[in-house]
């Protein structure tokens, strides 16, 4: 055989892989991941812990229930079941009263009531325009808020289609039309003022003496809703004129109510906040189109602000800042009135975003509405509304929370509401906590806690917001702690070092009960997902979701020592939850 004449070739060894280059790639990989994390929003490490300190010794203030205040565009809802069993739960949340203001008291209608829709019926004409009254459903709503112990906040309107300068067309349908397109003939100004004067009269007389003096002192009264919108298809001069013609009428019918307007929308934007300044202009210094003398009758001012939450593709991203932004503009602009300085403020609707009835199918941006994080931001809202009151130096009397719930709608739909088909959803357990506090604030501070100024400025968009209000009553304190943030991403639990400090010397022991909700306490979305969101759950399933729906402890009450008039206190809070504790000696 011959010889070949090329060297031998050797065969090569399959490379073996270092460790050092796995090292090298698994490094690589988790850079990589790092970065798509932090591009997400995603926790990359744990939360820190936090010190909260309650001194029981140092008085805060007064706190009043001013987020006991509610509403709805549907009147019609309130003596539907669901409707009658929410409002009994919202008066048996707070020993002070609540208050409910809907639209539609004077719409014009048969009764039924749809998305955005009510009716009354209330006035009518015979054919020589003489006018008819009819109080059978108005007495139906007014009937039923009574039965549950709320109090109304009235509001008069709409307009009677037989008032209206532009009656048709007049309902309107919503939800198969677009928001921009329910204005139609009840959002006009009367053709007669004089005819609206004395429907008022008729319908304030007519609820004073069906509920008496004593009972209807109690309540509020205000004139139509967001007239520098839609919702008034007059100028605002025309508005004044209402204002007056009604107030007029309000208090020949009935000298002791108190009444205010002009529930503006939220004067973050310069249209809304000049409709605001020209109206307590109007009250304070011009002609009363009424009575023809200087000024008009004004027992509180109320503007409604919003916020504006964003889908982020991936996730809700709330947008406080602008809430609170409109909020601080309008207590700086009462304020600016020497002769409006110290009258009462309300907050006629307090919002995340501005459509309760716009449904999260269409508008991932509200699923929100249906977990823990609606509670959480509500509380943290409020925490900085008491704050901006404080620090601007107004009176404010209520924060209108805009959501009740929806008759004959799919369960955890992303409506704004309390309660779904009868179901209460967590934002009601946030409700019911800030109702288990007292009504006198003591000090606290928050190694956790934002400046209400930064979170106007920029929202909770960096750090979260963990923060407490702490009150006492008779041998008893009670901490409100939330972990708030404007994003509503997957994060670690926050471990809470609590300390309660200045009580009494003599106290030894005293009983810590500990309320939650969270993603597995007070929550019935959970338990809902849980048993495969039915859409018609049994009559078992059913009483679970009620169960899941009340507000629940986090762990069974126990005793625990006071040592040297303090007691300390760890536990930890996921994002986006609430914890209430109650500590009595």
């Amino acid at each position: 055989m011959p010889a070949s004449n090329s060297a031998p070739q050797r065969r090569r060894a399959p490379r073996r892989t270092s460790r050092s280059g796995e090292a090298r790639r698994h490094l690589l990989l988790c850079v990589v991941l790092l970065l798509l994390i932090s591009q997400l929003g995603w926790p990359q490490q744990a939360s820190q812990s936090v010190s909260i300190q309650v001194r029981l010794d140092q008085p805060g203030g007064p706190l009043s229930p001013v987020w006991n205040y509610f509403g709805y565009d549907e009147p019609n809802y309130s003596y539907a079941p669901n409707g009658k069993k929410l409002l009994g739960e919202l008066a048996a949340g707070n020993v002070a009263p609540s208050y409910i203001r809907t639209h539609n008291l004077l719409t014009t209608g048969d009764g039924s009531a749809s998305l955005k829709w009510g009716s009354t019926n209330v006035y009518t004409e015979d054919a020589s325009g003489h006018p008819i009254y009819s109080w059978v459903i108005l007495d139906q709503i007014f009937d039923t808020l009574h039965a549950a112990g709320v109090k109304p906040l009235v509001e008069i309107g709409f307009m009677p289609k037989a008032l209206s300068t532009h009656a048709e067309p007049y309902r309107h349908d919503f939800p198969h039309n677009k928001v921009s397109d329910i204005y139609t003939g009840w959002a006009y100004p009367p053709n007669d003022y004089q005819k609206w004067s004395e429907l008022i009269f008729q319908f304030v007389y007519h609820l004073r003496e069906r509920y008496g003096d004593d009972e209807v002192k109690s309540w509020l009264w205000e004139v139509w809703n967001e007239p520098d919108i839609g919702y008034w298809k007059g100028t605002p001069e025309d508005y004044f004129k209402l204002y007056d013609f009604s107030v007029d009428a309000v208090l020949r019918a009935f000298p002791g109510a108190r009444i205010g307007g002009p529930d503006t929308t939220g004067p973050g934007n310069d249209k809304a906040a000049g409709f605001l300044q020209a109206f307590l202009e109007h009250c304070a210094h011009e002609k009363n189109y009424a009575n023809g003398k200087v000024g008009s009758h004004l027992d509180f001012i109320s503007f409604h602000p919003k916020g504006s939450p964003t889908w982020q593709g991936d996730h809700v991203q709330m947008g406080i800042s602008r809430q609170l932004a409109a909020i601080q503009r309008g207590f700086r602009i009462v304020a600016s009135f020497p002769e409006w300085k110290q009258t009462p403020i309300i907050l006629g609707e307090s919002d995340p975003e501005g459509c309760a009835a716009c449904s999260a199918e269409k508008n991932p941006q509200n699923l929100y509405r249906n977990g823990v994080l609606y509670g959480a931001y509500t509380v943290e809202v409020l925490n900085n509304i008491l704050a901006l009151a404080h620090q601007e130096r107004v009176n404010l009397l209520g924060v209108v929370t805009w959501a009740f719930e929806f008759e004959d709608q799919p369960y955890f739909a992303g409506f704004r509401e309390l309660a779904t088909n009868g179901v209460d959803k967590p934002v009601l357990n946030a409700f019911r906590m800030l109702g288990l506090l007292g009504n006198e604030r003591v000090k606290v501070t928050s190694s956790g806690g934002l400046a209400t100024e930064d979170v106007v400025r920029t929202g909770v968009r960096a750090m979260p917001d963990i923060n407490a209000i702490a009150t006492r009553k008779n041998r008893e304190v009670e901490v409100l702690v939330w972990n708030y943030h404007d994003d509503d991403v997957p994060f670690p639990a926050a471990p809470i070092n609590l300390v309660i400090a200045g009580l009494p010397t003599d106290a030894k022991r005293a009983l810590l009960e500990h309320y939650r909700v969270d993603s597995n306490h007070s929550n019935s979305l959970t338990a809902w997902k849980e048993m495969g969101s039915p859409q018609s759950p049994s009559e078992s399933e059913y009483k679970r979701l009620e169960s899941a729906g009340q507000l629940q402890l986090l762990n069974s009450p126990r005793w625990i020592e006071i040592k040297q008039g303090s007691v300390q206190l760890q536990f930890m809070l996921p994002r986006q939850s609430l914890s209430l504790l109650r500590v009595a000696w």
